[in-house]
């Protein structure tokens, strides 16, 4: 069962979150939160295994509680809540270590999905809003960090560059092994390895980079 702590702070957003979820037979609501910090104690004190942050709360807003858990409960898997509208803090917390991000009108399918993907280990990555996010920032990256990206990938081979660079445009495994007619098992295997060259804590961390480097 994976245990789930949603955290924000308008009562209707929690209580619609908690309908959808719990209506999956593998998927347990066992805290809830209005603000960063409530947030931290109940994920701390649940044990939950992912834990829902809106970017914006009041005492500590979600990017502040998203550091602390990295801190204090490394183990628990953050999944931010966000819109279109809070494009720069989506980059920020994925930059540093968010397990991904949901827009809060989600499809159900998608929000319970993004999930158990995290629960998993894995980083949830919707390829449409990454791309939005992404491309509707500044024009690049800013040149240091164009050229530290530049050079990151330069640790990697040439198929775990087409690999990494599948990953930037948002693509799941499989849909990355389908265009290099690739395994979903031999994608995964490059995923983990390309994650280890260049210091990534998950994909979303990596497809960013893809992305500064100009792969993506």
């Amino acid at each position: 069962m994976i245990r789930v702590l949603i955290a924000d702070d308008e009562p209707l957003i929690r209580a619609g979150i908690r309908a959808i979820l719990t209506s999956a037979d593998d998927i347990e609501v066992v805290a809830e939160a209005a603000n960063g910090h409530e947030a931290v104690e109940q994920a701390r004190r649940h044990r939950v295994d992912v834990a829902l942050l809106d970017i914006q709360m009041p005492v500590m807003d979600g990017l502040t509680a998203l550091a602390e858990l990295g801190r204090t409960a490394p183990d628990v898997r953050v999944l931010i809540l966000t819109t279109f509208g809070e494009r720069e803090n989506v980059l920020r917390a994925l930059r540093h270590g968010g397990a991904g991000f949901l827009l809060k009108d989600s499809a159900p399918g998608e929000l319970m999905g993004a999930v158990r993907a995290a629960a998993a280990g894995n980083a949830y990555l919707s390829p449409a809003a990454t791309r939005h996010v992404a491309d509707s920032l500044a024009a690049g990256p800013a040149e240091d960090r164009r050229e530290e990206a530049r050079a990151r990938v330069a640790r990697l081979g040439e198929r775990e560059r087409e690999v990494l660079a599948l990953l930037g445009e948002g693509l799941s495994n499989a849909d990355a092994g389908r265009r290099l007619h690739m395994s979903e098992a031999t994608v995964k295997t490059y995923v983990s390895r390309i994650l280890a060259k260049l210091d990534c804590e998950n994909r979303v961390q990596a497809a960013l980079l893809a992305r500064d480097a100009g792969l993506g």
